[in-house]
């Protein structure tokens, strides 16, 4: 099965917000390596919608306790950079609906239109201004802890076991086992090494005597 990268997924809900909502002007900035747009997308509606999107999407391609545990990760992310506990509290809220829909089907289309009427009926919340939207997410909102040498953990395995997707939960990315072998070898994840499992590079963890740090 194919996922759907963030970046993707990120165009996939400004494509439909462009079409469906109101017309934006968004574009990739390939120095960041992230989808922008001019004027919008942070903390309003379309901030709303593409979280939940995004969530949704995982949801459906790989279940709601990875798609929860990405946004989990995205949001330490955020909070290293000092994101605002009001940012963080909407969009978390707005993950878990994401999250919600995304267990009601298994098309990306429907789900972006059961999003859309979420938005409109104000199922997300769409401000982080308080006395316009009190609502407060109650729910996990903690991570495991994370080893910066070691912040790799396996979310998808093959029918024979061996280790396909990765999620970095300090970057809040998801990684191929072609993509993070690619990483390993560049030098990225220097906690990490590769070895040739039934011919194939797979990467595992430099041993250092504590088994929660090891790939599972």
């Amino acid at each position: 099965m194919e996922y759907t990268g963030k970046n993707d997924a990120t165009k996939e809900a400004y494509d439909y917000y462009n079409e469906n909502v109101k017309p934006i002007k968004y574009f990739f900035d390939e120095k960041r390596d992230v989808w922008l747009v001019d004027g919008a997308g942070h903390n309003d509606d379309l901030d709303a919608f593409r979280h939940a999107y995004v969530s949704g999407v995982y949801t459906i391609e790989l279940g709601k306790e990875v798609a929860n545990l990405f946004g989990q990760a995205n949001e330490v992310k955020g909070t290293l950079r000092g994101q605002p506990e009001s940012e963080k509290n909407m969009d978390l809220w707005n993950n878990r609906v994401g999250r919600s829909y995304g267990e009601k089907t298994e098309s990306k289309s429907e789900l972006a239109d059961l999003l859309l009427n979420a938005l409109k009926i104000e199922e997300l919340i769409i401000t982080t201004n308080k006395d316009k939207d009190s609502r407060k997410y109650e729910g996990e909102t903690q991570t495991p802890s994370v080893d910066p040498q070691k912040p790799v953990i396996v979310v998808k395995e093959n029918e024979t076991g061996r280790n396909e997707l990765f999620l970095d939960l300090l970057k809040g990315s998801f990684m191929t086992r072609e993509s993070f072998v690619s990483q390993i070898e560049s030098g990225g994840y220097t906690g990490y090494t590769i070895s040739n499992i039934n011919d194939l590079p797979t990467p595992i963890s430099k041993p250092d005597g504590v088994a929660s740090n090891n790939l599972g």
